[in-house]
């Protein structure tokens, strides 16, 4: 049997003197080494310059005996102090359930038990509705025998009255009127014995599963669906008082505890609104801000009527923290030049790369360069699995699959990126760090890369890591996490950002720190395609998550549903930039027009690349033809490209320098350039589907150039760096390390 060692830290970049955690698990009990490298070059193409490196000392280099270490995936709510729950003699529970995922297995809807006593409210494995209850001795189920239906709600009561014995279990169907009587209603009556448990936690949408060795609760028997206003009572109540209670809410003298999942959307907290205070969290990042059972369609921004938005849907494969046990810790050196890190850990046989930026201590940049890496989108793509679907039409036609796809094939509980679906079909709104992301690795390939080199995102980055060192180019790094939590003083001391291949999400934040960095003479080097595309949010207290609410169009894996549009973490409406009035070519000149994964094209120079503004880019070049070279797809113009158009914010000033041939009939347009279906929407020879190579001056005496291709990085190293790619890049980074100011015409 082969060994697996995965990992993650808990920071993505550091300063010196912050302390960095690392967590490594191991499929076999053996000792593995940790060492620190400088990532140079991750990309392993033999046409290319290769894998490099730089091994650099670390006080944590070594020998570690590795151990397993599980992943509980699954979301659930948590009440950990119980209070009156463990005096309950008589008890009623109430809720509203959505369920969507009937049928499959018993899932828990509202537990407080401790595997012998208390109770369980469920959707056994028939999908009914049905109450669990035991006194420490003796366990009795009881299930209405009829199958919720899938994606209807329901108002699901339980109650136990001690005197008698008596057990009930009811479901009533909220918005099913139309429906035959025996559809809407069911319930079922038994005898049983009760008692509280003492040991359990209370918990929503799934039953105790025990504890990690930090401590950490974790659930089994997750529910899949939406749960909305959960209430215990202390008493057996009647049909009277539950049909009241259910059409209007009302409060009840023997009320013990009422969560509403309305309040604190933006937190992890859930608040009971009894007087009892029994308030409590969610774990694992169930999602928020999702319509509820009264959500009539009058309100789609949840922050103004969060009384329709009371819901929390649950999922048995949400994943936030993975809450491993720490493996070892690392404080950042004084003296640690700014970079991209990796810690290396191997047994010899198998290893694995843990990513770390170190910055430059605060207030003090070592370089006039920042070089952004796009850690937002690496989160976006974190673990997908998009590829295993293969259901995508021509995009997955072609579709290779690498050893980390056949991983996270066996091992879903790794998590998912935004581009996944739940295993109730539901899209993935929240995306996290804090588990091993399997493809955010040197050395990596992926099916998303294309002909050549197949890299993508964190591992295509390095081709510009790779074209700074061998240029001699200083340069510090930050991530986007940086940017959105500091804002523009995360640039402070800057001339030019240079982005990655790839910077897709972009938070509110980030943008306005960009903007202003624009605006206070600042230079931007756009390396890449398909930048500033999608809004993203970061949450505002838990580190290292991100949301994406994919609304109104877009290139997107699937859609947000109905009333479902605005983030729960920011309360902004999700969606492209270019619908919320920022889009791309307003910030770098340029925006998404077109993707294809097979072959990349290349540019041809325009006649405005021979102006005297921008004679500085072409210095040394008289090749009309750029770029029909590169690891990626063999062409500088290639996966995804970006366009310039005024009508979305190009500057009037700007010019087209150069424009991209060649793209095969796997380029599509985007869907937000389609009003209607057309034949023609892809090919060499669309009016739409090439790349404009940009430049314009800001009237701050700042300036923006864009590459506008994801593959133009790709092509940087060939023939040693002595080609017409590299030495655009070369002469414009010059040109905007330059203190003087730019003049716009």
């Amino acid at each position: 049997m082969n060994n697996i060692i995965t990992a993650y830290a808990d920071k993505i970049s550091a300063r010196a003197g912050d302390l960095v955690t690392f967590f490594v698990s191991t499929d076999m009990a053996r000792p593995y080494s940790a060492s620190l490298i400088r990532l140079i070059h991750g990309d392993t193409n033999p046409q290319g310059p290769g894998y490099l490196d730089e091994p650099v000392s670390a006080a944590f280099a070594g020998q570690y005996q590795g151990y397993r270490q599980d992943i509980h995936a699954g979301s659930f709510g948590i009440v950990e102090g119980t209070g009156p729950l463990g005096q309950l003699l008589s008890f009623t529970l109430c809720v509203l359930i959505q369920p969507t995922q009937p049928g499959s297995r018993d899932q828990v809807i509202l537990s407080h038990w401790d595997g012998a006593r208390g109770f369980e409210l469920l959707m056994d494995a028939s999908g009914a509705a049905a109450i669990r209850v035991g006194d420490g001795n003796q366990i009795v189920t009881l299930s209405t025998g009829m199958a919720l239906q899938k994606s209807a709600w329901y108002f699901v009561s339980a109650s136990y009255d001690e005197g008698t014995g008596a057990l009930f279990i009811r479901q009533t169907a909220v918005h099913l009127e139309t429906l035959a009587t025996r559809l809407h209603a069911a319930s079922a009556g038994g005898r049983a014995s009760f008692l509280p448990t003492l040991k359990a936690p209370l918990m929503f949408a799934a039953t105790p599963g025990g504890r990690t060795a930090m401590g950490q609760s974790y659930g089994q028997s997750h529910f899949n669906g939406k749960v909305e206003a959960p209430r215990i009572y202390s008493s057996a109540l009647g049909d009277d008082a539950l049909g009241q209670i259910a059409q209007t809410e009302a409060c009840h003298p023997d009320l013990v505890a009422a969560w509403d999942f309305s309040e604190a959307i933006a937190t992890d907290m859930v608040r009971d609104v009894s007087g009892n205070d029994l308030h409590g969290h969610v774990v694992n990042m169930p999602t928020r801000a999702v319509t509820g059972h009264s959500w009539t369609g009058e309100e789609m921004n949840w922050s103004r009527l969060p009384e329709h938005y009371g819901a929390i849907h649950f999922h048995d494969d949400d994943l936030y923290d993975a809450a491993w046990v720490p493996s070892f810790n690392w404080t950042v050196p004084t003296d640690l030049q700014s970079g991209l890190y990796c810690v290396h850990l191997s047994d010899g046989e198998a290893q694995d790369y843990i990513p770390l930026v170190v910055r430059p201590p605060a207030g003090r940049p070592s370089a006039r360069l920042a070089l952004l890496l796009p850690t937002a989108s690496y989160m976006a793509y974190g673990n997908e699995r998009c590829g295993l679907d293969a259901d995508g039409g021509p995009l997955f036609e072609a579709v290779r699959l690498h050893a980390h796809d056949h991983f996270l094939s066996a091992h879903p509980e790794y998590g998912m990126s935004l581009y996944d679906r739940h295993s109730d079909e539901s899209g993935a709104f929240y995306a996290s760090r804090l588990r091993p992301l399997v493809n955010m690795r040197p050395k990596l390939r992926t099916w998303l890369g294309g002909q050549g080199s197949a890299v993508w995102g964190f591992n295509a980055d390095t081709h510009i890591l790779h074209f700074l060192e061998s240029q001699g180019i200083a340069y510090d790094i930050l991530t986007d996490e940086d940017l959105d939590r500091e804002g523009i003083g995360a640039l402070e001391g800057y001339a030019c950002v240079m982005t990655g291949t790839h910077p897709e999400y972009w938070s509110t934040k980030m943008l306005d720190a960009l903007d202003g960095f624009k605006a206070q003479a600042g230079r931007i080097i756009y390396m890449g395609g398909n930048g500033f595309y999608w809004r993203a949010a970061f949450h505002p207290t838990l580190p290292g998550i991100i949301e994406v609410r994919r609304a109104e169009g877009g290139i997107r894996p699937w859609a947000p549903a109905p009333g479902e549009y605005y983030h729960s973490f920011s309360g902004e409406l999700g969606g492209l930039w270019q619908r919320l009035g920022r889009a791309p070519q307003s910030i770098v000149g340029v925006g998404m027009t077109s993707q294809g994964f097979d072959r990349s094209g290349y540019f041809r120079r325009t006649a405005q690349s021979y102006k005297m503004r921008v004679a500085f880019a072409f210095l040394g070049v008289e090749d009309e033809i750029v770029g029909n070279f590169g690891l990626v797809g063999g062409g500088a113009a290639g996966s995804e490209i970006d366009r310039a158009d005024t009508k979305w914010g190009t500057p009037s000033h700007a010019l087209v320098v150069a424009r991209s041939e060649n793209h095969s009939s796997a380029y599509l347009m985007t869907p937000e350039d389609i009003n209607e279906p057309t034949a023609k929407v892809s090919g060499p020879g669309h009016p739409l589907i090439h790349a404009d190579m940009t430049f314009f001056e800001t009237p701050s005496g700042g300036a923006v150039f864009s590459m506008s291709s994801i593959a133009w990085a790709g092509s940087l190293s060939h023939n040693g760096f002595d080609n017409n790619v590299a030495q655009i890049t070369r002469n414009v980074v010059a040109r905007f390390l330059d203190e003087t100011p730019f003049e716009t015409p």
